[in-house]
């Protein structure tokens, strides 16, 4: 089975506001598990919004399911009561030190994959509050294998390319990019996926926070780099069917890991 439904959940996260954004995230991702969706992305640090100076009021230590509490254990339930695989970025704490992590929940509301991201963004000064990852993410889903990657990495393609070489059909970004960068999101969105002949859900936030906005823009491009649905510049639920063999077919089509000569490089 390589088909399935993916919903991108475009939302403003509250600076700050936890609680109110768990409610919210919550009516989202039941709308979307109500439209038949298999996997619901929602933003980077969408539960907190970009309050890094006070992240320990919201980070919480990273559980593997639904039972252990947390904020963490929260998103697990989410997972769980609607039956959907969820990921989205988050503050996780773990020996006095913060990391923006991606976790994929499981329907079960068991963890299946966590990535902390291992690209700070210094204009934001995610380097002065956050500690880094040190290792990129793969996980097989029911569907294909998926490549976890946050925000800033999008600029980095050897992430993406060792994801694709390594197997993977699919890259999933959370993010919280801002204007006036559209152009270039938009543009490396579709260098993705076509230099990796992959899938890409990026999955944008909006709103505006101290004086930053963002676009939304949210997006998933195919291994052709094709737009097969994108979002404005206001909260939104975007679904989409996907077909993970369209990696194979254009894979066949050109060549390009067939001709790659890393020798050389």
């Amino acid at each position: 089975m390589s088909e399935f439904v993916l919903t991108l959940v475009q939302m403003d996260c509250l600076y700050g506001d936890i609680e109110r954004n768990f409610e919210r995230a919550e009516a989202f991702v039941a709308d979307a598990a109500g439209r038949g969706s298999d996997l619901v992305v929602l933003p980077e640090l969408w539960s907190s919004g970009l309050d890094l100076e006070n992240a320990g009021a919201y980070a919480s230590p990273l559980v593997a399911d639904a039972d252990e509490g947390g904020w963490f254990g929260q998103f697990a339930a989410l997972a769980r009561d609607n039956r959907v695989w969820l990921t989205g970025s988050m503050l996780e704490s773990q020996g006095g030190r913060f990391y923006n992590t991606m976790a994929l929940y499981s329907p079960e509301g068991r963890l299946a994959a966590s990535y902390r991201k291992i690209h700070l963004f210094r204009l934001m000064d995610e380097d002065q509050y956050l500690e880094a990852g040190t290792a990129g993410v793969m996980h097989e889903l029911p569907w294909g294998c998926a490549g976890l990657a946050i925000c800033y990495d999008l600029r980095f393609p050897e992430l993406f390319r060792r994801y694709a070489l390594e197997g993977a059909r699919l890259l999933i970004l959370p993010a919280a990019w801002p204007h006036p960068r559209r152009m270039h999101w938009r543009t490396l969105l579709r260098s993705r996926a076509i230099e990796n002949q992959c899938f890409v859900a990026a999955c944008n936030r909006v709103g505006t926070t101290n004086d930053v906005s963002f676009f939304g823009s949210a997006a998933v491009i195919d291994p052709w780099g094709e737009t097969l649905i994108e979002g404005g510049e206001t909260e939104a639920l975007l679904t989409v069917r996907i077909d993970l063999e369209t990696v194979e077919a254009t894979r066949n089509k050109i060549p390009i890991f067939a001709d790659r000569r890393p020798e050389l490089y």
